[in-house]
């Protein structure tokens, strides 16, 4: 079972200091890792969130970045002031070797194409450049498969659903909420108080999918009813569950309710 996420640009409104607005961005990246969340879509929920926004995407795909070459893309901006302070993703793209000696055929590395002595190489996070003959541009981020080591490194660029296992999640800016679910063509699951509670039918049913699942949540200030309106009506494909009956506490915070929520639908929880 493929899994996404929506969520709005207004996720860190209730956040006060820019350092508290990106430890919790970081929370719900981490949660994306550990549930194994192929893309984070971020869409608008107003006009004011524009520096939020930024923010969010910012934060998601620096820490989706291998550390490696982070510098590489990333220049120096007030928006990872606090980038230091948040703990790695460590998921399968960022947690290979650094010594060349230890790549093994059928290794998939992430790697940066640059350009030393006006020819194309990649970075891999080797002690090593690597020569690259492909088409992709100077700077591009790439996926490759290791095809040889000796005597010379032989790469092949892949994508990422050519790699067997989960390898990280896709960051995505879109448009309102209303958008990102007619264009969504699996199915939709949208979290709310207002809807019926959650059973094991549903459960089952969502982890038996084959088509890719969007699990979409409000932000701190609206539901997903609200902000959809009637428009919610028109959408097919789509269901709406409460996955918090009963819930001991009087509200749920966001990175609460993705960590739960993905943990509830995970299809491990089965302890095959």
């Amino acid at each position: 079972m493929k899994l996404a996420i929506a969520l709005p640009d207004s996720s860190v409104n209730d956040e006060k200091t820019l350092e508290n607005k990106t430890r919790k961005i970081a929370i719900i990246a981490r949660a994306c890792g550990i549930f194994k969340v192929d893309e984070i879509i971020i869409y608008k929920d107003g006009k004011e969130n524009e520096q939020d926004s930024k923010l969010m995407h910012t934060i998601f795909k620096y820490l989706s970045t291998p550390q490696y070459f982070r510098r590489r893309i990333f220049p120096k901006s007030n928006l990872l002031k606090f980038a230091g302070l948040l703990p790695p993703l460590k998921t399968p793209n960022q947690t290979g070797t650094s010594h060349s000696d230890e790549i093994k055929i059928g290794d998939f590395r992430e790697g940066i194409i640059l350009a030393v002595k006006g020819k194309k190489v990649i970075d891999v996070g080797v002690n090593q450049l690597i020569s690259y003959n492909g088409k992709q541009n100077i700077g591009k981020k790439i996926i490759v498969l290791i095809k040889n080591i000796e005597p010379d490194f032989i790469i092949k660029e892949v994508s990422k659903d050519e790699i067997p296992y989960y390898w990280c999640y896709n960051i995505k800016q879109s448009g309102n909420l209303f958008t990102v679910l007619t264009n969504w063509s699996g199915p939709k699951i949208l979290t709310s108080r207002k809807s019926k509670n959650l059973n094991q039918l549903k459960i089952d049913e969502i982890r038996k999918s084959n088509n890719p699942t969007l699990l979409v949540f409000g932000s701190t200030k609206k539901g997903i009813h609200d902000i959809l309106g009637s428009k919610i009506n028109n959408l097919n494909n789509t269901k709406s569950a409460n996955f918090f009956p009963k819930q001991g506490t009087e509200t749920v915070r966001l990175e609460e309710a993705i960590l739960g929520c993905l943990a509830i639908i995970n299809p491990k929880q089965n302890f095959e």
